[in-house]
């Protein structure tokens, strides 16, 4: 129950961009993980530390903006879920869209997010910001 929980939060502060939920949903050091070309999209790549993932939104936040975003399926596991979805995406700097189906794997201890990875099509990332 705790990861579900823990995962719900985790969307709705993420549809509403609420970065002061955000902060109290993960731990103080994080396998985050965001596989890309860092150069094009500074957002994407490894980070550890809250203060680097509460950065991660407020760089995607300032560079994006939603447009639309389904999850097919949410996986709950004991202490991990994975999260199934596509996303739409406008990419601020372009003016172009980027879609793409997503998997999110979460870990959660104590209640808090110890483990994030996303993966996306990075190549439409790059594409739609190039």
């Amino acid at each position: 129950m705790e990861t579900r929980n823990v995962v719900n939060n985790y969307l709705q502060a993420l549809t509403a961009r609420n970065l002061h939920v955000m902060h109290t949903l993960f731990a103080d050091e994080v396998d985050w993980y965001i596989p890309g070309n860092q150069a094009v999209a500074p957002w994407l790549g490894r980070r550890k530390t809250k203060a680097e993932i509460m950065d991660f939104f407020r760089l995607l936040w300032q560079e994006t903006i939603p447009i639309a975003a389904d999850i097919d399926h949410i996986f709950i596991d004991g202490k991990k879920a994975v999260i199934a979805g596509d996303f739409k995406t406008g990419m601020l700097r372009t003016d172009k869209i980027c879609e793409s189906l997503f998997f999110v794997r979460i870990t959660v201890e104590n209640g808090r997010i110890v483990k994030y990875h996303l993966l996306e099509d990075s190549h439409a990332v790059v594409q739609a910001l190039s």
